[in-house]
């Protein structure tokens, strides 16, 4: 056979000289990054950020915000330039970080396995008055919501704001042919003559109500359907994006032929209910969508502490169709969808006739139905649905779960956690771990000092890895003071998200601790000669909202132990009958 040569059309060619450019500035800046400039190792939501940067999903920004455009953004959800930009896109650091970079004009932006992605041009670092932007941005300024919670108690003090020159994009491993960027979908689109386009987001598994609702909006506004689901952070506690990309993909072939695209969005949720829905709408725009869904609540957060709901179900929507023509997006409003039994169908409910039965399962609901091992009934999803959730929601008696002991020194929180942990190994048949404070102190946490910082980090540590006891399907058993509740609250929401997280305050007064003083410690410290002491010259963060309390002054160890496995087998850990 004789060998021909033949030339590359131009967009190929094109394509071919792009990728070789990236692939040696790639390996041109891994070579010289470590010796040459600073680098910050980036988080999750950081990697979002930036990954959503350098593809244009976030058009016009072009890097982190400087503080100009910030406080734009922040007071009038606008840049400095009058671009309408609804939430503050920023990079995040903390003080011994800052010090690192400081004086530097470039720094490497690296994902966690050491790998260059981006250039940040520095123009400026300033310390934000966070009050401001949560109040602001979310509306308010309670950690129970966890936009806040994220902003006030897990970002760092100072903010670096600069542009990014892409080296590489993130690497992704998982579902690489849905994982579309804007130009891609937008090529998607008009290869297949898609004019029109309604995009429908959402991070929780679809049910047959969301199906009903897109593929109407569809029908009615003569649009292709994007399924352009959230796989970034979303909120703790949240089904895994795994899981729910399955189960989107199970949903697809009940839709018409042809009508839906599904591809994965690798969004940061901040859960900032009418702000986040014109960001979002925003975004889809950039996607090349013409039209965007907003549900109910919107990207809200659900409730407080009080039972009180953080936005107006509808607040989401009124914004996003005040704002849609600048955007240049259709808003797409559509009611909470629910299931009438006696027609046998699903109705905006805002249309339901009167004297029908109406049906309907929230989110939080099925999770609870899901672990107790109850019935999720054909009407409210598929069956192909149900399976896979059914993977990740084992019932409580086969799920893994922390016990969170919290208190002052000598409350009893290590006498009960080691009796627990034995009587645990007595009734049921999960490995148990105990994960004592003053035994991590000598080994997981030995160079750490008794700084609020460095509790902090003792207290994260053993969180990371009581949670991945827990979702090993073993039962983790912390017993340390943990004084602060930001803390606890970090490690609840991290826990939750693969099993159950239960704190138990053993909330013995000081007085009785002192009392008691087994180790001389609270002697010391009322002498002076041991400074930072919790209860004594540090404060002790009282629990909010534990599932147990036990006064050790009131029950001995014997009954504090009994209140515990009382506890656990009337939620279904397991049972005493075998």
């Amino acid at each position: 056979m004789k060998a021909t040569s033949k030339t590359l059309p131009t967009n190929k060619l094109s394509l071919f000289l792009t990728c070789l450019f990236t692939t040696l500035l790639t390996t041109l800046f891994a070579a010289e990054m470590p010796s040459s400039i600073p680098s910050l190792t980036l988080t999750q939501r950081q990697l979002c950020d930036l990954e959503l940067l350098m593809n244009d999903g976030f058009a016009p920004l072009k890097g982190f915000m400087n503080s100009e455009n910030y406080n734009h953004v922040v007071d009038e959800m606008r840049l400095a330039d009058g671009t309408l930009w609804p939430m503050p896109i920023i990079l995040d650091v903390n003080a011994k970080t800052k010090q690192k970079i400081e004086g530097a004009t470039t720094i490497a932006l690296r994902d966690g396995e050491g790998v260059v992605l981006a250039l940040l041009n520095i123009s400026e670092i300033w310390k934000p008055e966070k009050l401001v932007e949560v109040k602001n941005v979310y509306g308010t300024t309670s950690t129970d919501h966890p936009g806040v919670d994220y902003i006030m108690n897990q970002t760092g003090e100072y903010y670096v704001g600069g542009e990014v020159t892409k080296v590489a994009m993130p690497r992704h491993y998982d579902f690489p042919d849905i994982r579309k960027t804007p130009a891609q979908l937008k090529a998607l689109f008009k290869e297949n003559g898609y004019e029109k386009v309604v995009a429908f987001q959402t991070r929780n598994p679809m049910h047959r109500a969301h199906q009903e609702l897109t593929r109407r909006a569809a029908e009615e506004e003569g649009a292709h359907l994007l399924l352009h689901p959230a796989v970034g952070l979303t909120k703790p506690g949240d089904v895994d994006y795994f899981t729910r990309v399955k189960c989107y993909q199970k949903l697809l072939p009940y839709y018409p032929e042809g009508s839906v695209t599904l591809s994965l969005l690798p969004i940061s949720m901040r859960m900032a209910g009418p702000r986040e829905a014109l960001w979002h709408a925003i975004i889809r725009k950039n996607y090349g969508c013409t039209h965007f869904i907003v549900g109910r609540d919107h990207a809200g957060p659900g409730k407080d502490s009080q039972g009180v709901d953080f936005y107006d179900p509808y607040a989401a929507q009124e914004l996003v169709k005040k704002y849609a023509p600048e955007v240049g997006i259709v808003a797409v409003p559509f009611k909470e969808m629910v299931y009438i039994k006696e027609d046998n169908n699903y109705q905006p409910i805002d249309q339901v006739a009167p004297g029908k039965t109406v049906l309907n399962i929230s989110g939080t609901q099925q999770r609870k139905m899901l672990r107790e091992g109850l019935e999720i009934p054909e009407w409210f999803t598929y069956p192909e649905v149900i399976k896979e959730l059914r993977k990740v929601f084992p019932t409580r008696d086969k799920q893994g779960f922390t016990l969170f002991f919290t208190g002052l020194s000598g409350s009893g929180k290590s006498t009960i956690a080691n009796a627990i942990a034995v009587k645990l190994m007595e009734l049921q048949d999960r490995p148990v771990t105990l994960l004592d404070g003053d035994l991590v102190r000598n080994s997981l946490s030995s160079e750490l000092g008794f700084s609020k910082e460095h509790r902090s980090l003792n207290v994260r540590r053993i969180g990371f890895v009581a949670n991945e006891i827990s979702k090993n399907g073993g039962v983790a058993i912390c017993a340390l003071i943990a004084p602060y509740e930001a803390d606890r609250r970090y490690d609840r929401n991290l826990i939750s998200a693969n099993g159950s997280f239960i704190e138990i305050y053993i909330s013995t007064s000081l007085e009785q601790c002192e009392q008691r003083d087994v180790k001389g410690m609270y002697a010391l410290a009322r002498q002076g000669k041991l400074t930072g002491f919790t209860g004594i010259d540090d404060p002790y963060e009282a629990p909010q909202n534990p599932e147990i309390t036990i006064d050790t002054a009131q029950y001995s160890i014997t009954e504090a132990v009994d209140i515990i496995i009382n506890y656990l087998t009337s939620e279904r850990y397991f049972s005493l009958v075998k």
